[in-house]
């Protein structure tokens, strides 16, 4: 008795360890679905996470000079590494964060390369992202803040700087 007990759970064992792939599944309704109809409605998650910090971001110009070198500033956010690199609408840009839940506190000594662009106040730029010590998602836009003041926002798509005709 004791060997069919013992044979009756390695069978068990065995058929829950069994691959799921190539085999047919019932609805509830009695139609037989194959795996290839499971994958067909199975939703395909979007390529730019909205949600989580980590990733490239783009700085939504809320100014002309936001973007007054030609360049949009950009933010890419390691989470693992508590690290970022970038470009800051003029020079790139690296360096490491401190990370909570709501909280992210960029390290001042950042490395920057140290091109000239005239007519851009890079000095405005990176003081701002050092004063960030909130942020928040807001409809998948990333809000740096300072306390509860917004500072900037960041989006996963490019946004075309705009350009101001000078006639």
């Amino acid at each position: 008795m004791m060997n069919l007990i013992f044979v009756g759970i390695i069978s068990l064992a065995i058929a829950c360890n069994t691959p799921v792939s190539h085999q047919n599944v019932k609805n509830a309704d009695s139609t037989e679905m194959t795996d290839d109809s499971l994958i067909a409605t199975t939703p395909i998650p979007p390529t730019a996470d909205t949600t989580t910090l980590g990733g490239i971001w783009y700085l939504q110009p809320v100014l002309p000079s936001d973007t007054g070198a030609g360049n949009s500033p950009t933010l890419n956010i390691s989470v693992s590494e508590r690290t970022f690199t970038g470009n800051t609408g003029c020079n790139r840009m690296r360096g490491t964060f401190e990370l909570t839940d709501t909280s992210i506190v960029f390290n001042q000594n950042m490395i920057t390369t140290k091109m000239a662009c005239p007519g851009y106040n890079e000095n405005a730029f990176i003081k701002s992202l050092f004063r960030v010590n909130k942020y928040k998602f807001d409809q998948g836009v990333l809000v740096l803040m300072f306390e509860t003041t917004e500072l900037s926002r960041w989006t996963r798509k490019l946004e075309k700087p705009s350009r101001i005709n000078k006639t």
